[in-house]
């Protein structure tokens, strides 16, 4: 199986949008699962003006993509991305955030936008 390969500048561009630790966990609960930006205000502690501004500069990039839902937004990874591969590598690596959305479904939280 031939491995897909990301030209050096959009390798930097992901590298860089993907160094920030918020960002991060971002991609890797996207990885398995679907969020708003409401649960991720909840899960990260941090405003709504700077979560969408994350999820912002990951849509440009083309990591995410979002799904309207009657009036709310609903993002997930992008999986047919050419950096989906290098993206999807790279969070073998890193532990996994499911718990984080368990202790929202916890909280009465998950999907608090519907």
């Amino acid at each position: 199986m031939e491995a897909l390969e990301v030209g050096m500048e959009k390798a930097a561009i992901i590298f860089k949008l993907l160094g920030d630790k918020t960002r991060l966990s971002m991609v890797s609960i996207l990885n398995t699962s679907d969020c708003c930006v409401c649960e991720f205000v909840e899960l990260f502690q941090v405003s709504q003006p700077a979560i969408s501004q994350h999820v912002r500069k990951l849509k440009d990039a083309g990591i995410v993509k979002e799904t309207r839902k009657g009036q709310w937004v609903i993002y997930s990874l992008n999986k047919d991305s050419d950096a989906y591969p290098l993206i999807e590598s790279l969070l073998q690596h890193l532990p996994n955030q499911d718990f984080r959305l368990k202790q929202l479904e916890e909280q009465g939280l998950r999907i608090s936008c519907n």
